[in-house]
């Protein structure tokens, strides 16, 4: 180390990957060591996803060295083990801005760089990617090989299934790379995983055979016995065939995916020979090569800054809980006072909060694995069933199950909870996360009850009328990190459908807030009362069934109404404006303005900066007010506001 940074002579001549062309094996070895402790520093000072980095090191060393990127297109699944790609691929001056403002983004990202050809960030996407370069290279396009890599949680999803279905009857050459870390971000969950866990007593069924012959019997007795589990993705009982080769690919592995004297010539081999799909399985440990890592339960998937040398992540200062926090704890508490409450996850027991519900009443809760169509599904038939499943899966995430949401759940009433974390914007992972559209693509559906918590102990209202609710849909949303530190009630109570409320009267203009950007509102207000305009806030708690007894009277006491949301357009003001044209206020000359997110995705930053540059600030709000009113003078700066 020097000066905090590592020593790194191997890694300080590579420019881009060409160069990792010029260079002999042993010293790609050096160079994979280097790029480790690289991969450490930088995000022990940004935070970021670590584990998944530290598994993939030797592999992106490996590809880069072998195959002839950028022409070549790689395709890394979700994107979060990225890291060390976007240092080799000129990228290591901006490393630590990674997540940042202006900096670089935790996945890949097409504007970014060409070396990432294709965005990602949600999972399972990367085979029908890898397949629809291959068919363009096909078909005369400038483009080379195409190589997808795949985690076992991701390859678990059905998306992947019908991309490696498709590539089999295509024939085309291709390339998926399995890394398989025995982990995605929980432990997998169902079948696949105990399919995996059967068959290692079978002869290897690869055509590529001789690339594989000695390579498990090489590995390290802990390598060796994650091949073992490894191996059952690709193999079924005893006599069986292999799943892979049942699709149509060729098969080579497992392989220790840490060893570069295994990965460099089973990917020049296979580079030389295939003609068709190939499936090369690499067996990884999440987090390798950082001690800290290896032995954490979460294998460092997520971190904040920490000391390298301890591994030690700084600590938030103490505040308000979090929403999801909040979430778990209510939700607990009304299934521990009714045992028809279930919840269903999508992989994310810890992120969405039901991971608390899990641990008292495991067999209530139901984590599906990377699928999220099936989850709400499933969901509807346990709903149709008699049950009262609520359905926790992050706003970004549940759109990849929306067909199901409209087809399975909407049409036919049924009842299931949606419980919708990380509602708006996320700072630093960015667009690819955002929350942004679930009010206005649930919104649009006839029969639900969409709500959108103000604050923590409004969440929990929020749950309680949830599983109160049996009259269809109903889903609820709150954004990610901490409360606004409420006084917290002992238990939420059941809220009137429909129904919002006032927490300020005034006579000149309404702001009509939807979410938890009340806070921001009443900020607003002070600052607008400090110039002598008089403001009513209200929290409309439900954008359907909306309030319309509450924005008529908004509209016909106050010159202007202003709405407030967390969401794109098209979303909560539009319902509004529906409402009050239906109504005939605009011919009465109301001035309404809606304040809602851009028409642009915004990158990452913290949320602060985020919502700043969206113009959602509360002095935004304060300004689009005064706007409405058609006063000139400048707003007082909130800090002398207050």
């Amino acid at each position: 180390m020097t000066n905090g940074k590592p020593h790194t002579p191997h890694l300080d001549r590579v420019a881009g990957p060409s160069d990792l062309r010029q260079m002999s094996d042993p010293h790609l070895r050096a160079l994979a060591d280097e790029l480790r402790a690289e991969v450490i520093s930088a995000v022990s000072e940004t935070g970021g996803h670590l584990g998944s980095s530290l598994g993939v090191v030797e592999l992106s060393v490996a590809i880069h060295a072998v195959f002839n990127t950028p022409m070549d297109k790689l395709v890394w699944d979700v994107g979060h083990q990225c890291y060390p790609h976007k240092i080799l691929t000129g990228r290591r001056d901006r490393i630590r801005t990674l997540r940042q403002k202006d900096g670089l983004s935790g996945f890949t990202k097409r504007s970014e760089s060409p070396f990432d050809p294709f965005g990602a960030a949600h999972s399972s996407t990367s085979i029908s990617a890898a397949l629809g370069f291959a068919v363009g290279r096909d078909m005369g396009q400038a483009t080379g090989d195409a190589i997808a890599v795949i985690g076992d949680g991701s390859i678990s999803a059905g998306m992947a299934y019908e991309a490696m279905n498709n590539a089999g009857a295509e024939g085309r050459r291709l390339f998926v790379i399995l890394n398989d870390n025995e982990m995605s971000i929980a432990p997998p969950v169902g079948a696949m995983s105990s399919y995996l866990s059967r068959m290692y007593a079978n002869e290897p069924l690869a055509r590529m055979a001789s690339l594989a012959e000695g390579f498990e019997s090489a590995l390290p007795a802990p390598m060796r016995e994650g091949a073992k589990r490894a191996r059952q993705l690709v193999t079924g009982l005893t006599g069986s065939g292999t799943l892979f080769e049942e699709l149509g690919f060729d098969y080579v592995g497992p392989i220790n995916g840490h060893d570069m004297d295994q990965l460099l010539p089973v990917l020049r081999a296979a580079r030389a020979r295939a003609t068709g799909p190939v499936l090369i399985h690499c067996c990884t440990v999440k987090g390798k090569g950082y001690a800290p890592a290896e032995i954490s339960a979460d294998k460092y998937h997520g971190v904040s800054k920490f000391d390298v040398e301890t591994g030690t992540q700084a600590k938030k200062a103490a505040g308000a809980p979090s929403y999801t926090s909040v979430f778990g704890e209510a939700l607990t508490d009304a299934a521990a006072r009714d045992p028809d409450i279930v919840a269903v996850t999508a992989a994310m027991p810890g992120g969405t909060g039901v991971g608390k519900m899990a641990a008292r009443f495991p067999g209530r809760v139901f984590d599906v694995g990377i699928a999220e169509q099936h989850a709400v599904t499933f969901a509807a038939g346990m709903a149709a069933s008699g049950l009262k499943p609520f359905c926790a899966i992050y706003s970004t995430f549940l759109q990849r199950g929306y067909d199901q949401v409209v087809h399975d759940v909407a049409l036919q009433g049924l009842p299931v909870r949606f419980a919708i974390d990380r509602a708006g914007l996320v700072g630093a992972d960015g667009p690819t996360h955002c929350g942004a559209y679930d009010i206005g693509y649930l919104g649009s559906l006839p029969g639900f009850t969409l709500m959108a918590a103000a604050d923590e102990a409004e969440l929990m209202h929020m749950v309680a009328t949830a599983a109160a609710h049996d009259s269809g849909p109903i889903a609820f949303r709150y954004p990610r990190g901490a409360g606004t530190g409420v006084a917290l009630p002992d238990r939420g109570e059941v809220l009137e459908i429909g129904k919002g409320r006032v927490l300020r009267e005034g006579g000149d203009v309404a702001i009509l807030s939807y979410g938890t950007h009340l806070a921001e509102c009443l900020e607003a207000a002070d600052a607008l009362e400090a110039q002598g305009v008089s403001v009513t806030v209200a929290d409309a708690r439900f954008a359907k069934p909306l309030d319309t007894d509450l924005v008529m009277r908004l509209a016909r006491g106050h010159r202007a109404l202003i709405t407030v949301e967390e969401g794109a357009e098209g979303g909560f003001g539009s319902i509004v404006m529906h409402a009050l044209a239906r109504e005939g206020a605009f011919d009465r000359g109301l001035a309404m303005r809606n304040m809602c997110l851009p028409d642009r995705f915004i990158d990452q930053a913290s949320p602060e900066e985020m919502y700043a540059e969206a113009g959602l600030s509360a002095r935004d709000i304060a300004a689009t007010a005064q706007g409405a009113l058609g006063g000139a003078a400048e707003v007082v700066p909130l800090s002398v506001a207050r």
